[in-house]
């Protein structure tokens, strides 16, 4: 079949006004030009596709036989063009959307409803994890957009793309009536007593990871789910590190305090893209990008130095 698929629209155009010189007009060519890509097709073909009569042309067998397939050709290239333009106009298109957990508690739902109202056309499938599974998947193709807090100096995967989005501070959960439950802000040094509730085994994989030297929790309870380590903090079992971004989803028996950033240093939370982000992956960061001024605080949080 040929590979210009030009040659089926001059083709339609001649069998649909039966004569070369009418489709020209149609087409805006000349009339030599449309008899030249008819032979092209017809070489390409090896058949004759029309019979030259004395006013106009006519379908061959052989013509007969290519029409529909060239009208199906026609037709999904308008359905292609139709769709190509949905994605840029964003009426249309998908976009695949990461997200570490503590970042779907409020910034990405929040960017979500806003980017719906704004472009409901577009379909929007969202995963969560790690941030390292989600910049592996932004590196092999298979998401076009994801919320990412990467780890200090840790390298950032070639054919990615780093948006800063905000800094954010941690905050420890206490049970409600705690003595220290008032405080603006607290120096890990004030709670070397306590039992700390952490998600993994190895300090290295919590969020503890950054903690300032020096400081090793009483690691008394391990629980991954974020309802059973705030449900052992309200029962009073321990106390626990808290991302501000899932602040607003704390129960309300539970108190949180912010963390001095001399002792956990702020986190910063970023957009990755691939090297030729979707007009809906750039889209999307544009409302992330507002959703994180419209947080609490300039840039999203205070930054490091203003608290306590």
């Amino acid at each position: 079949m040929p590979q210009n698929h030009g040659l089926y629209e001059v083709f339609l155009a001649v069998a649909r006004d039966g004569s070369f010189t009418a489709a020209a007009r149609a087409l805006g060519y000349t009339q030599s030009a449309v008899s030249r890509q008819v032979q092209s097709l017809e070489d390409e073909i090896g058949a004759a596709l029309f019979e030259r009569l004395p006013r106009g042309v006519r379908l061959t067998d052989a013509g007969r036989v290519l029409l529909p397939h060239a009208e199906a050709v026609r037709d999904r290239l308008g359905l292609a063009r139709t769709e190509l333009e949905a994605l840029r106009t964003l009426e249309g298109g998908l976009l695949r959307l990461g997200a570490f957990s503590s970042a779907t508690a409020s910034l990405v739902p929040r960017a979500q409803a806003v980017f719906r109202e704004r472009c409901p056309g577009v379909a929007v499938t969202r995963t969560e994890g790690p941030s390292a599974k989600h910049l592996g998947l932004i590196v092999a193709g298979e998401e076009d957009l994801a919320v990412v807090a990467p780890a200090v100096g840790a390298a950032v995967p070639e054919g990615v793309t780093l948006h800063p989005l905000l800094d954010e501070p941690m905050l420890v959960a206490l049970p409600r009536g705690h003595a220290l439950g008032g405080r603006r802000a607290l120096r890990l040094g004030e709670l070397a007593d306590e039992e700390w509730i952490v998600g993994r085994e190895r300090l290295e994989d919590t969020l503890f990871r950054p903690v300032a030297a020096g400081f090793r929790p009483r690691t008394g309870l391990i629980a991954s789910d974020w309802i059973a380590k705030l449900g052992a903090v309200a029962a009073g079992l321990g106390v626990t590190l808290v991302p501000a971004l899932a602040a607003a989803s704390v129960r309300r028996d539970v108190t949180l305090v912010r963390v001095h950033p001399d002792d956990v240093p702020y986190r910063r939370v970023c957009a990755a893209t691939p090297a030729g982000a979707t007009v809906a992956a750039l889209a999307f960061l544009g409302v992330l990008r507002e959703t994180a001024e419209a947080l609490p605080g300039s840039r999203g949080f205070p930054r490091a130095g203003r608290a306590g």
